[in-house]
């Protein structure tokens, strides 16, 4: 289902992100820590991400299931590790703050996913314990 501000979003962030400066590793500590954002691409919901001291992190794909990681720089990227995850690679990605908040490009390349910031909550993102069998 879409979402009509997730629309007008991903219609403001298809202005030139590289005209834009990238953020530093503290610029993106100093916004994000603390804070728990939703983020949204190509029109739809995409995932949560709370962040934490020390640069620890919690992601979901907004289905109740979370994985716990760390960030950090490398290369001028922002790199996120993931502990319950299927792909152990680093995910590496280049934030600019938007008129809206965050935009977050794959690798530095706008060809790749472009994730943006569409709520920025103080409350704690939503987990649920893990599968029980029968």
């Amino acid at each position: 289902m879409k979402h009509p501000i997730l629309l007008l979003l991903a219609t403001l962030i298809a202005a030139p992100v590289a005209a834009q400066s990238p953020m530093t590793a503290a610029e993106f500590d100093a916004y994000s820590r603390g804070k728990t954002f939703y983020y949204g691409s190509m029109g739809e919901a995409y995932g949560v991400e709370q962040y934490f001291d020390n640069r620890r992190v919690k992601w979901s794909f907004l289905d109740g299931q979370c994985s716990d990681g760390v960030w950090y720089e490398r290369d001028g990227l922002i790199c996120f590790e993931y502990e319950e995850v299927v792909d152990p690679n680093p995910q590496c990605w280049t934030f600019f703050k938007g008129p809206s908040g965050l935009i977050a490009q794959f690798e530095g390349d706008p060809e790749q996913t472009t994730l943006y910031e569409v709520q920025n909550a103080d409350e704690p993102m939503t987990c649920l314990g893990p599968e029980v069998g029968v």
